[in-house]
């Protein structure tokens, strides 16, 4: 199940860069730019993470976060503060508050990404174990192998990459370019039909003979793992 993070921003243009970035990653996101609202999601709906602003509307993330820590429910959600203020005192107010991490504006979305993903290993460590499966096919990150039925299979490292990321995102429909931008990188220049010649790589290698694809094809959308 993917992980689910709340954005509390009020800079629209910010708020939708960090949501792209995260569905990037397979995260479950939902944002507001109002802290009372974000409270109120939080009681309704638990995230696995929160991304909270210092500034934003009715009620500061300061007083957000303080309030947060002191529901019994609430009190070990990770939260990230994300603010302007880079001052030593501001940091130290807001970790003291009872904040987790603190990022100061302007910040490179993979910061934050791997900023959230360490939070993640500490809060909830089954979101990043070493091993993805999706029925019989297993894929080790950490010794770089994938097996199904208990066979090693052998994959290119594009393959393998490729593989990773639809395994951790199981019955999640990626569009070629998502794919492009997640496996080649988003300053990548190969066509979408370099895509499903990798896709055919990969289905060769891992693919059992009188069983269906683990990978399937969505019509006009692009490429699943597993799921109906």
């Amino acid at each position: 199940m993917a992980a689910s993070i709340l954005i509390v921003e009020d800079d629209v243009a910010l708020s939708e860069l960090i949501e792209w970035n995260l569905k990037s990653e397979g995260y479950d996101v939902r944002k507001t730019p109002d802290g009372e609202e974000a409270l109120i999601m939080v009681r309704e709906q638990m995230p696995d993470a929160i991304i909270l602003d210092w500034m934003i509307e009715n009620i500061p993330g300061i007083e957000v976060c303080r309030q947060l820590r002191r529901e019994k429910e609430t009190s070990k959600v990770p939260i990230i503060m994300l603010t302007a203020r880079g001052e030593e005192e501001d940091r130290i107010r807001g970790l003291k508050t009872g904040a987790d991490d603190y990022v100061t504006k302007p910040f490179s979305p993979k910061e934050l990404l791997a900023r959230i993903e360490a939070l993640l290993r500490r809060s909830r460590p089954s979101l990043s174990g070493d091993l993805l499966s999706v029925g019989n096919l297993e894929l080790d990150t950490a010794a770089h192998r994938v097996r199904r039925n208990g066979e090693s299979l052998h994959l290119g490292p594009t393959e393998f990459r490729l593989l990773r990321h639809l395994m951790e995102r199981p019955g999640r429909v990626h569009s070629r370019q998502q794919l492009i931008d997640a496996v080649w990188g988003l300053d990548s220049e190969i066509d979408e039909r370099t895509v499903d010649v990798h896709v055919r790589r990969l289905r060769k290698a891992i693919d059992v003979d009188g069983e269906e694809s683990l990978v399937r094809t969505v019509r006009a959308a692009g490429y699943s793992m597993g799921g109906n």
